[in-house]
């Protein structure tokens, strides 16, 4: 299979693609998508086989208009509306109980369906192109770091998709903040750019966060959200988290220095560090983290790293959406120094 390299432009021929069934990775303002009809259970299966995802593993469906919630949920609580208020089109995404048009395929077996309203303007015309909602995991293999950039796809995907549209850099950086409202109590299932704290103000209730969101999934526990799984976003090389000052990072690692070994380190640090360094931000950035995040890890592989040092950010705000990727990179393997 060829795949077409597509620029943000060309609407039109996305839509075609993604009308005969075929798999079309989508910019939006988090990570790239990799977009299927999300109405038809054979060109969604197409997805798990490009990736190699697991077949447990739910997706979430695009819309560009706020009616299609009606279509995909079973019922919509009010307050759905007020989150949509807030945050659509926006790097939110909300699971309902699904109505009988979602297949199966699209919620890994769930009664529950996964929605959201991308902010990208290039991926609300390719979805209103399609004429149908979109499923839409990250557009890398799975478990690999998420891709920001359609370069980044191409290295993944060329040869196993039908197109990619350019639509330049992801602005956020990391997927999008998921909770669920089909439990008793609104939960936070992946943290992302929207924050708990921002998504309590509009609720007026707390926000239960998820064991899962810092810590791993019970033993046959099944995934309610994508990104819950035990490892994810994970380069080709080891992901170590070191927690400690500044000066206790540096004597760790520079006392294992090596070609093959790299820091990821706050701006400005690069200069106490014997080894390779890739930069993800000033440190209380959590922003810059965020966007900088899958860039850094993918850049592990690139430069032949083995083993991956990083400097542990908050987990405050945004710091949580980058800790949870990072915890998941790493297999939960952190260090105190």
């Amino acid at each position: 299979m060829q795949t077409l390299l597509l620029k943000s432009n060309q609407i039109d021929e996305a839509g075609a693609i993604l009308r005969k069934g075929g798999l079309v990775a989508i910019p939006t303002e988090t990570v790239y998508g990799l977009a299927a009809n999300a109405l038809d259970g054979i060109s969604v299966a197409k997805i798990f086989e490009a990736k190699g995802r697991p077949q447990d593993n739910p997706l979430i469906v695009h819309i560009a208009d706020l009616g299609d919630v009606e279509t995909l949920a079973a019922y919509v609580p009010p307050v759905v509306y007020d989150l949509a208020d807030a945050f659509w089109p926006g790097p939110l995404t909300i699971i309902l109980d699904k109505s009988e048009i979602v297949p199966d395929e699209v919620t890994a077996g769930l009664d529950t369906v996964a929605i959201r309203m991308p902010s990208h303007p290039a991926a609300r015309k390719i979805i209103r192109a399609a004429g149908v909602p979109l499923a839409a995991p990250s557009a890398n293999a799975s478990g690999k770091p998420s891709p920001t950039t359609a370069a980044h796809v191409m290295k993944d995907m060329d040869g196993k998709i039908d197109a990619v549209v350019d639509g330049g850099p992801c602005e956020v950086g990391v997927e999008s903040t998921v909770i669920t409202l089909a439990t008793r109590q609104p939960r936070l299932l992946r943290p992302g750019r929207i924050t708990p704290e921002e998504i309590e103000e509009v609720l007026g209730d707390e926000l239960i966060i998820d064991d899962a969101v810092l810590g791993k999934m019970k033993e046959n526990e099944k995934a309610a959200s994508p990104g819950m799984k035990y490892k994810h976003y994970s380069p080709s090389a080891e992901v170590i988290i070191v927690k400690g000052t500044l000066e206790s990072f540096a004597k760790f690692v520079n006392g294992r220095a090596g070609e093959d070994v790299a820091a990821l380190v706050f701006d400005g640090e690069e200069d106490k560090i014997d080894c390779k360094t890739i930069n993800f931000g000033e440190e209380n950035d959590d922003l810059a983290h965020a966007q900088k995040l899958f860039d850094a890890l993918r850049a592990c592989d690139d430069e032949g790293v083995r083993t991956l040092y990083v400097r542990c950010p908050g987990d405050e705000g945004v710091g949580l959406a980058v800790m949870n990727r990072l915890l998941r990179a790493a297999e939960f393997k952190v260090l105190e120094v």
